[in-house]
């Protein structure tokens, strides 16, 4: 769900979102990310200093001529987004300041999307709880992000996997009139590719895809420096390719899906039945903590070096690794960027997909992608989600 702005306000709207994303920036750099003249980017910003929205820094770093000084986001604006990350069964939630700054740490809510019928009206309870204990004034709230699994239409706000609205309006339309606020709905794997984009590994990068190794395993693409999403919105349904040796049923209702065999789901399912068949390992003790969910049990086990644990994995990112082969033959990318859940996994991640590209890419093709781990871990949705607030915000 987007939002139409005059050519003042989306000026204005830019020099924040571009400050946003690169941190600190001189005039003569503005000017040039938003091919407008230099006395107009000039003004733009001496009101939006009056507005407080941004503050100067200081001179740059000498190179040899003239200091150019430098601007930022003023962490003090008191403007405010809620950020919303939702897998099938674990839904988190932040509320940051403009400058990424975490102002209410994160809450955590257990909500099976696919099978809990109050999923809608639990998520608006538990978003209103939220805010209430931050303290902060509503009316200082830009809005609130979502990042959620399945096929959504960012756009308009849809989902045509999950969480069905009561009278059947598009869920960003039917959150936005329940919470009082603008809503901005879009694709897990959407979301942790636009923050590796602009936060992470692919940042500057021109072909990069990126993986979200999590409860199902997705998928963004970066052409040309940025998302591509398709005709449609529905790009990167890499977990539905049928690559799968097995039979086994896939979530989406097909069969040899490769979410069947690359899924944190799938591979905690499989540790459960080697554990009822008598092997030893950490996870044994592990799950019996519900503290925690038992993938993150899992991960904590993959990082321990339990066997099983490694075992599985291995296994399960051989097939992933095979998954990426063919995207590396047909989309030749400089970066496969491993991030989501699953990447708390770190190096273990590794062997196996690079075994199977090893076995299955030409090597002149596979040498030139390198393979990278995310850094940003489980915040890489929650910062997106909140950037899609700042992409449609007007700061007026």
């Amino acid at each position: 769900m987007s939002v139409k702005i005059g050519n003042n306000q989306r000026l204005r709207a830019d020099i924040i979102k571009y400050l946003y994303y690169k941190k600190t920036l001189s005039l003569p750099d503005l000017s040039k990310l938003t091919q407008r003249s230099l006395p107009l980017v000039t003004s733009t910003v001496n009101t939006l200093i009056a507005d407080k929205y941004i503050k100067k820094k200081g001179l740059a770093p000498s190179t040899g001529g003239r200091r150019p000084l430098m601007y930022l986001i003023n962490p003090a604006k008191q403007k405010y987004i809620v950020a919303v990350a939702m897998d099938q069964l674990i839904t988190r939630l932040v509320i940051f300041n403009l400058a990424n700054e975490i102002v209410l740490p994160i809450q955590l809510l257990d909500l099976n999307i696919s099978e809990d019928e109050q999923a809608v009206g639990k998520l608006i309870t538990f978003i209103n709880s939220s805010i209430q204990k931050s303290g902060l004034d509503r009316k200082s709230l830009m809005g609130i992000g979502i990042g959620m699994p399945g096929l959504v239409n960012a756009e308009k706000g849809i989902n045509n996997s999950h969480l069905p609205t009561p009278n059947g309006t598009n869920l960003g339309t039917y959150l936005t009139e329940e919470l009082s606020l603008p809503v901005f709905i879009d694709n897990d794997s959407s979301l942790i590719t636009l923050a590796e984009l602009h936060f992470g590994k692919a940042e500057g990068m021109q072909d990069a895809l990126v993986v979200n190794v999590g409860w199902g395993t997705g998928l963004g693409i970066i052409l040309k420096g940025s998302l591509y999403r398709g005709s449609t919105g529905y790009a990167g349904e890499f977990s539905h390719i049928p690559l799968s040796k097995t039979d086994n049923l896939c979530s989406c209702g097909k069969r040899g899906c490769l979410e069947v065999d690359t899924s944190l789901w799938v591979m905690v399912e499989k540790a459960k039945a080697a554990l009822a068949e008598g092997a030893e390992s950490s996870m044994k003790k592990l799950f019996k903590d519900k503290s925690k969910h038992y993938g993150d049990h899992f991960l904590d086990a993959v990082i321990q070096q339990d066997p099983l644990a490694i075992s599985i994995l291995s296994a399960g990112c051989f097939q992933l690794g095979k998954g990426l082969s063919t995207l590396i033959h047909i989309l030749n990318p400089e970066c496969i960027v491993l991030s989501g859940r699953g990447a708390r996994a770190g190096k273990m991640l590794l062997p196996a997909i690079q075994q199977a590209i090893n076995e299955f890419c030409i090597p002149r093709i596979s040498d030139q992608t390198t393979i990278a781990l995310s850094t940003l871990a489980d915040n890489a949705e929650l910062l997106a989600a909140a950037s899609l607030v700042v992409e449609n915000s007007q700061f007026e």
